[in-house]
């Protein structure tokens, strides 16, 4: 098993940043593909960044060239640095990992972004 904990989320003004962390209770050398998904109110989850245990990364078109995912192994953590913040990035932000053929989900962290 592998239990997840965000944190850094808040509320920012359109245009700031924020820096959200998920740390893993085993090492992060251990799992395959790790991301941050998203789930505004009345919307279905989905994915805005993912990273696999290589780093190569991916992005949702709404948020590429704004954020940016990173593991760091070392501290068995993932980042996603969120920059230009824009009033429609309001949601709770989930991180999850694939370790041994399943998902894990995070208890999520809740982004709030002002015009």
């Amino acid at each position: 098993q592998v239990q997840l904990v965000e944190s850094g989320g808040g509320l920012v003004q359109a245009g700031g940043s924020l820096r959200l962390s998920c740390a893993a209770s085993r090492s992060t050398f251990t799992i395959s593909d790790m991301g941050w998904y998203r789930q505004a109110p009345g919307n279905q989850r989905e994915l805005v960044a993912a990273i696999t245990r290589g780093g190569t990364a991916n992005y949702a078109d709404s948020v590429k060239g704004r954020f940016t995912i990173s593991r760091d192994n070392a501290k068995n953590t993932v980042y996603l640095q969120m920059n230009s913040l824009k009033p429609e990035d309001t949601a709770v932000y989930y991180c999850n990992a694939d370790y041994y053929w399943k998902t894990y989900w995070g208890q999520g962290t809740q982004v709030t972004v002002s015009s």
